[in-house]
């Protein structure tokens, strides 16, 4: 530093713990209470601006500050305390910084992001069912890739599951049997979709062993249409159509609990404080107005 120069603050060794520099050379300020860079400067805007929220000399957010953590400090003028009185980041920012997420939770962010409504309208609800009274499932193995079949296959975190309505959830395991059992045990045993299913009390499964010609499933496990004993894949549908128009489904309406599906049940589940099974269970499909 020449000689004469006076009232600027030394800058801190490279090797000093948890000093970083931005692109201009220049210390970043954490956003901790420390004095302000210099005594010559006279409650420069900028140095107050980065111990209250968290940006750098430069201006820009510091990867650690809290958005609306303090207020400005007294004495701030102008410009400079109404942008230390803004949050540090957008919303647009915040989520360029998050954490990456799961698809299911990307879909969920959508929702909210397109102003998804949290409970579907009851009339369109009938709606959407009148409209697939007379809806059947096509296979689409090259869009909807089917599941295969493993006896000691086990839904994954079905054991957290609590409450009686995810018992079917939990205790499920395929099995697979010829026709002869399926019908001696079942009262419905039906096509839909490219495999065949046996409904029992409330739910339809995967009847693995049936027709071993025809066992396309897009998801292995049961799948609850009420009482009434609707086929799987209208209920399917009508689930699908009505998250579409909630904004947390992007697929088509083909009736098949793919990947897409079940992603979007996961953040419908989520939103209204369901267990999260990415499945049609009871409390779903009561949510939905389709119990």
């Amino acid at each position: 530093m020449p000689k004469g120069q006076k009232g600027e603050a030394t800058p801190k060794s490279a090797g000093s713990a948890g000093t970083e520099t931005n692109v201009s050379g220049q210390p970043t300020r954490s956003p901790t209470n420390e004095p302000a860079a210099g005594k010559g400067r006279k409650g420069r805007a900028k140095s107050e601006t980065a111990a209250q929220t968290g940006t750098n000399v430069s201006g820009q957010p510091a990867a650690s500050a809290t958005p609306g953590a303090e207020q400005p400090r007294k004495g701030m003028k102008g410009r400079a305390a109404k942008a230390s009185a803004t949050p540090a980041t957008t919303p647009a920012a915040a989520a360029s910084a998050a954490p990456s997420v799961s698809a299911a939770g990307q879909q969920n962010a959508q929702a909210k992001g397109t102003g998804a409504a949290k409970k579907p309208d009851p009339q369109q609800v009938q709606q959407i069912k009148q409209q697939h009274a007379n809806f059947r499932a096509q296979p689409k193995p090259q869009q909807v890739p089917a599941v295969t079949f493993n006896q000691n296959y086990r839904i994954q975190g079905s054991d957290q599951w609590q409450g009686s309505q995810y018992e079917v959830f939990r205790s499920y395991h395929p099995e697979r049997h010829d026709q002869g059992w399926y019908r001696s045990h079942y009262n419905r045993v039906e096509l839909i979709g490219g495999g065949y299913y046996y409904w029992n009390n409330g739910y339809w499964y995967p009847a693995w062993g049936y027709n071993p010609s025809a066992e396309y499933y897009a998801y292995d496990g049961p799948i609850y249409v009420g009482h009434s004993a609707e086929p799987p894949d209208k209920v399917i549908a009508d689930v699908q159509a009505v998250l579409q128009q909630m904004g947390y489904y992007k697929g088509e309406v083909d009736g098949l609990l793919g990947p897409l599906t079940r992603e979007a049940l996961t953040a419908y589940q989520a939103d209204q404080g369901l267990t999260t099974t990415a499945a049609i269970d009871e409390p779903t499909l009561d949510s939905l107005g389709m119990g």
